[in-house]
């Protein structure tokens, strides 16, 4: 009798559509949606670093004076 009523349950499980989820149309639409909007976000980032430029080159006196003064700190830190 126990064998018998394992089998029932054992059958009605694996029948059961809760075993059978899938996503669907609305899950691929879903992924869908956010690849179309990460394609887009992707364009603007690529838009807006472009704008920036590349940075603008010092003088030759500022780079000197920048080049003194950190040895000038170097030399105070081994003093002190």
């Amino acid at each position: 009798m126990t064998s018998l009523a394992a089998v029932a349950l054992s059958s009605s499980a694996s029948n059961s559509t809760m075993n059978n989820v899938e996503p669907g149309l609305l899950g691929f639409l879903v992924v869908a949606g956010i690849g179309v909007a990460l394609v887009f976000l992707l364009r603007s980032m690529n838009k807006q670093f472009r704008k920036l430029g590349p940075p603008p080159e010092e003088s030759q006196e500022a780079q000197e004076t920048r080049a003194d003064a950190a040895d000038a700190a170097a030399e105070r830190a081994k003093r002190g």
